[in-house]
């Protein structure tokens, strides 16, 4: 969960890796995760790709891993096995691990679902084929049969039949053809041969023909096939989005994800490029739909970034540092110098070890950590709360190791058995990586304990200035944190207090405490 990438990509292919080329360009972050099963894997050459003519799929794919590379972008090996929603963000389980990512881009492909034959497939993308623009040239003028299994086959035989004057269309268990196709293809030559195939021949050359059911045995160089194209989007299901069907008039020729000319889907933050969202895509086309996508998704982090910096620019005034230290400088002490109760009520079952207190003011929290046998880190951006912080520490003649630390900004340098933070409340982008670094802070077996106001407060008299804005629950932060916790608590706990009219009134803590899984 340290990982975290502005844009995962999940697929190595074409698609994927021209996604992430213009991604790592543009200095994204940007990690590629490829299963290593490419639908183009039987084939020899990639054709129709300019410059790349008559490649072997495996080459194309070596040297997109380099060019991704060369821009700072990481690719590995490895299966996806979840995806789903974590607040705004992405969290992507791959093998035995999981990754962060604000953007997904989705290019597994597709599945080449075959008549079952016995014999067809272990000839696919050799000399069974269904697309004459990429293997066409290279069966020219031999004998090549068509199996009629939907409605494009008609149209697949005269495409072949541009290619050579030995076509065959064989019936087979599809739909008949009607007698404008048939005398179509009578006109070019093409003998249309009825009954099922039963058996695809082979021997050590390669294809030599068909077997039917009557025994008729059809003589053939190649056999063209119209596969059922699925999309593998089964990863998508638990974020909302679906294949829909590829029709053909009535019939389903496959799936798709359904995308917008940028690759952007029905969900936020997620594209789709390549077959998983274009059946009929080439490795050409799916190297710039995966450009597409890139350039789209670099555009919508472009307008995050730009919103979030207005926003930490808009509240620094208040938020800051220097706001921060204009508070404590302001009064000779802010806050009561107790432990908060939370605090002593949730560590004390815990042996002590190393702790980080996260936006420690004037130390009490710290310091009674301290004075428990926990060796403490106390982290603050304001300096006048440390300066207080520090002379407390050495008054009651206790060891604590003071940071001046922004953790909106820079992550701890450490890890530790505890980490702990008290009533920080901020603007949602600020917040969000606050928490993020918390979290990363916790080593493995750590507890994690975060403690705010509650917005159910928002309906009491106490005032909460800013609480509908930056005020966050105990499950939100849970749910932020994704799988490999444990959480022991996330509640609103009441607790009563006073309001300024001098009424007793009950407010809550939003508390979360939590454990990191050990590794």
């Amino acid at each position: 969960m340290d990982e975290m990438y502005d844009v995962v990509v999940i697929g190595g292919g074409a698609a994927g890796l021209s996604g992430a080329v213009a991604l790592a360009r543009s200095r994204r972050s940007v990690l590629v995760v490829d299963a290593g099963d490419p639908r183009n894997a039987p084939a020899e050459h990639v054709h129709n790709f300019l410059t790349r003519d008559g490649t072997p799929p495996a080459d194309i794919q070596a040297i997109g891993n380099a060019e991704v590379a060369r821009y700072g972008g990481r690719v590995e090996a490895g299966m996806v096995t979840a995806v789903r929603r974590q607040g705004d963000r992405f969290r992507v389980e791959i093998s035995q691990r999981a990754v962060t990512a604000r953007r997904l881009l989705v290019a597994t492909g597709l599945r080449d679902v075959l008549p079952e034959v016995p014999g067809l497939a272990a000839r696919w993308g050799n000399d069974v084929l269904h697309c004459p623009y990429c293997h066409g040239w290279e069966v020219r003028d031999q004998r090549i049969g068509v199996l009629v299994t939907g409605p494009m086959a008609a149209h697949q035989a005269l495409m072949f039949r541009q290619l050579s004057p030995h076509v065959t269309v064989l019936q087979h268990t599809g739909p008949a053809l009607i007698d404008e196709q048939r005398e179509q293809l009578d006109a070019l030559g093409v003998v249309v041969v009825d009954g099922d195939v039963v058996q695809v021949d082979v021997d050590p050359t390669g294809l030599t023909g068909v077997r039917l059911d009557d025994g008729r045995r059809v003589p053939l160089d190649a056999l063209v096939v119209a596969p059922r194209f699925t999309a593998r989007a089964e990863l998508l299901a638990p974020l909302g989005l679906t294949p829909v069907d590829v029709l053909m008039g009535e019939h389903v020729l496959g799936t798709r994800i359904e995308a917008d000319p940028t690759g952007a889907t029905s969900v936020a933050g997620v594209w789709a490029a390549g077959n998983i969202s274009d059946i009929q895509a080439q490795v050409i086309s799916s190297a710039a739909a995966g450009l597409s996508a890139g350039a789209a998704i670099n555009g919508d982090l472009i307008a995050e970034d730009t919103r979030a910096a207005l926003e930490a620019q808009r509240h620094e005034p208040v938020y800051g540092e220097q706001a921060w230290d204009e508070r404590y400088r302001s009064r000779t002490q802010a806050w009561s110098g107790n432990p908060n109760t939370v605090l002593v009520t949730e560590v004390a079952d815990l042996a002590p070890g190393t702790a980080l207190d996260a936006g420690s003011g004037e130390g009490a929290d710290a310091v009674w950590l301290a004075s428990r046998g926990w060796h403490v880190t106390g982290a603050e951006l304001s300096t006048t709360a440390l300066a207080r912080a520090a002379a407390q520490a050495e008054r009651l003649g206790l060891q604590v190791q003071w940071q001046h630390l922004d953790l909106t900004r820079e992550p701890a340098t450490d890890t530790y058995d505890l980490v702990t933070a008290f009533f920080l409340h901020l603007p949602a982008g600020p917040r969000r990586t606050l928490f993020a670094h918390l979290a990363a802070a916790v080593a493995p077996g750590g507890t994690l304990l975060v403690v705010g106001h509650d917005p159910s407060d928002l309906c009491t008299t106490m005032p909460r200035h800013g609480l509908a804005e930056m005020g966050w629950t105990a499950h939100e932060v849970a749910d932020s944190l994704g799988n490999g916790w444990t959480i022991d608590v996330a509640e609103a706990r009441p607790r009563p207090a006073t309001d300024p009219q001098g009424q007793t009134i009950t407010i809550h803590d939003a508390v979360l405490r939590a454990r990191r899984d050990p590794r």
